[in-house]
């Protein structure tokens, strides 16, 4: 018997393999696949389950000693820890205030987007200079624009009157985690800009039309079809923007380095103090409450919820317009027909919902 059919017989394929052609298909995939699971092995997995048995060892400075088991002393420091938790409590403020602020932006930037204009593609495309420049160049022209000698920004605040300080706005604790949060925001928000425009253009033309016969203005368009056509998108660039932004090292390092973040607690823990084990620790930490925020996100504002808060909010409405007896055009209130779910409104003003 060859290795490829031992392997069949080994992993239970054969009973669902008819002919030998699916089995030598079968085989073939497995030998194309092959490569990528490997290098992803020895480049993803392997690192992280040593990084995980570094947590738990104190590691010496001399390479031929092998690291110490000192089991969950690691964290039990870590924990005790004041400069963690405030490490903590700075990447939660920057990465709820930089989601927030990008995500917001790159709404109101794809509403501006969403009609033609002339020089559109142009403008599209300084749009999204921010975020596709290379992070080390806009670091080094953002620290340029903020020095208190010969920035822009510092002097125009000057004449405003809102800044006096001779030091740089990234040089002050008090001001370099709001500085990096604008810095981030204005580098991310092309992101949510691409993703909500893209959703923009796809609700259907004809809700709106609907709606302006009705005698919805633009804010009800927006709070009643907008918004809750983009609720799913907004959730994902949440999602996606917050675990990036709870990972951000690069851009809080190379702008300043009075920003105490988890990752850059874990840089400096491993490679300042040469602490590998208590920084594979803060690490671990990282990823551990990453993945606790992910589930907890999505179990509150997963797909199915959001199909279940639109179908409610669409109910309120057929409600609100049939208690006053509103003969109201169809489909501005309709379900998309996409929606995994199916109703009908008994109401005589809705007569084909």
């Amino acid at each position: 018997m060859s290795v490829g059919s031992r392997l069949v017989t080994a992993t239970g394929a054969d009973q669902y393999l008819e002919s030998p052609a699916q089995r030598r298909e079968m085989l073939l995939g497995i030998a194309l696949i092959l490569p990528s699971v490997i290098l992803i092995g020895g480049v993803i997995i392997y690192p992280i389950i040593y990084n995980v048995y570094l947590s738990f060892t104190e590691v010496p400075l001399n390479p031929d000693q092998s690291p110490t088991w000192v089991g969950l002393e690691n964290y039990l420091s870590l924990l005790t820890t004041t400069r963690f938790w405030q490490a903590f409590q700075t990447t939660a403020i920057f990465t709820a205030g930089s989601t927030v602020a990008s995500t917001v932006a790159g709404l109101a930037v794809a509403l501006l987007f969403n009609r033609q204009f002339r020089g559109q593609r142009l403008a599209r495309g300084l749009v999204l200079l921010p975020h596709v420049t290379p992070i080390i160049g806009v670091a080094f022209v953002w620290q340029f624009i903020l020095s208190p000698l010969w920035g822009a920004i510092p002097n125009l605040l000057a004449q405003w009157g809102l800044y006096s300080s001779q030091t740089s706005l990234l040089a002050q604790s008090s001001t370099a985690l709001p500085t990096v949060i604008v810095f981030s925001a204005w580098r991310n928000f092309p992101f949510a800009f691409l993703l909500l425009l893209a959703r923009l253009q796809a609700i259907p033309e004809s809700m709106y039309e609907a709606a302006q016969i009705d005698g919805a203005g633009p804010l009800a368009q927006f709070k009643d079809i907008t918004l809750p056509e983009l609720r799913g998108t907004i959730a994902i660039v949440v999602l996606l923007r917050s675990i990036w932004e709870f990972n951000a090292f690069a851009q809080v390092w190379l702008l300043t380095k009075q920003v105490l973040t988890l990752p850059v607690f874990a840089y400096q823990t491993a490679f300042a103090n040469f602490e590998q084990g208590l920084g594979a620790a803060v690490s671990l930490l990282l990823f551990v409450i990453q993945a606790m925020f992910v589930i907890g996100f999505v179990m509150l504002f997963g797909e199915n919820k959001i199909w279940l808060d639109k179908l409610q909010h669409r109910r309120d409405q057929a409600s609100e317009y049939c208690a006053q007896g509103t003969e109201t055009t169809l489909g501005w209130v309709k379900l998309a027909s996409t929606a995994p779910l199916d109703w009908r409104c008994s109401c005589r003003c809705f007569p084909s919902m």
